[in-house]
């Protein structure tokens, strides 16, 4: 995937901010990541993070001040693979107006992690790293455990892979694995959750630990007919320049009923979608 571009950004920026999502990567990371920053630091004189897939880089900041609290003098380089050059720029914005990061060490690189694994392996470049981190993109790539494979190979020794990612048996598994013909043909052509993930882990005999947060993102305003903002979820969700112009009426009608009968709860009139997220932690 070439990366989040113009109308999609704003869907996609929206959807943040109306379920919340960085406040649970957040919680995340503090749980996972936090109480093993010392450990895989242990005799370093440096430290070394990629972020694939990183976004405009709220949560790679957010997680560097984490390190920087428990690492405090341990110099920290960061080496960013982000597809979007839209999100790429807001990420250098971001680094340059937070002064925290002033003594921190960035690397840019505006492809895809596919590209990036190329451009590794061609130039024969021997780089380890402490920290990987892969949140929300396993989706975009072709195969999943060759790239797991080739990131975890990228492991320094105690070093660990960030994993964080749709949880099995979410609203979003149920909607993209049941509508699967439908919905799997335009950015994405398979879905995968956490627990595939898991399963692909699994296979590599890899060692990990899981945590899930649940999470909610209310889509009362997808189940009334114009209105603006839950045209913009349904967009965002099925991944569709127009969602009512995409479907038939009946997939239309069978969508939104199983995107409110099986993909979320219903409280006090509000249709709650069921978007938790699911972090693994894995070892070198």
């Amino acid at each position: 995937m070439a990366g989040y571009q113009g109308i999609y950004m704003q869907r996609f920026q929206n959807y943040l901010q109306r379920s919340g999502e960085h406040k649970v990567i957040q919680k995340l990371i503090d749980t996972v990541l936090r109480p093993q920053i010392t450990k895989m630091a242990e005799g370093k004189t440096g430290f070394g993070v990629l972020g694939v897939g990183s976004g405009g880089g709220e949560m790679d900041v957010y997680l560097i001040s984490i390190l920087q609290s428990v690492l405090q003098s341990v110099p920290i380089s960061v080496e960013v693979v982000e597809p979007s050059t839209d999100l790429t720029q807001n990420f250098k914005d971001l680094v340059s107006k937070t002064s925290s990061l002033r003594d921190v060490s960035f690397n840019w690189n505006t492809v895809t992690c596919a590209d990036y694994e190329t451009q590794i392996k061609k130039t024969k470049q021997d780089v380890k790293f402490d920290l990987i981190h892969m949140i929300q993109m396993l989706y975009y790539v072709d195969d999943p455990k060759a790239t797991l494979k080739f990131f975890h190979s990228l492991l320094k020794e105690n070093g660990k892979l960030l994993i964080i990612h749709e949880a099995a048996s979410s609203g979003w598994e149920i909607l993209w694995k049941t509508f699967k013909k439908d919905l799997c043909t335009n950015t994405l052509s398979d879905y995968i959750s956490a627990g595939d993930i898991r399963v692909q882990l699994d296979a590599l005999g890899l060692r990990y630990e899981e945590l899930v947060v649940k999470n909610t993102l209310d889509i009362t305003d997808c189940f009334t007919e114009g209105n603006k903002d839950g045209q913009m979820l349904l967009d965002f969700m099925t991944d569709r320049e127009d969602f009512h112009a995409s479907f038939s009426a009946e997939v239309r009608s069978s969508m939104l009923e199983l995107l409110k009968n099986e993909c979320s709860t219903t409280t006090d009139g509000r249709v709650l979608f069921n978007c938790s997220l699911s972090a693994l932690l894995v070892h070198a």
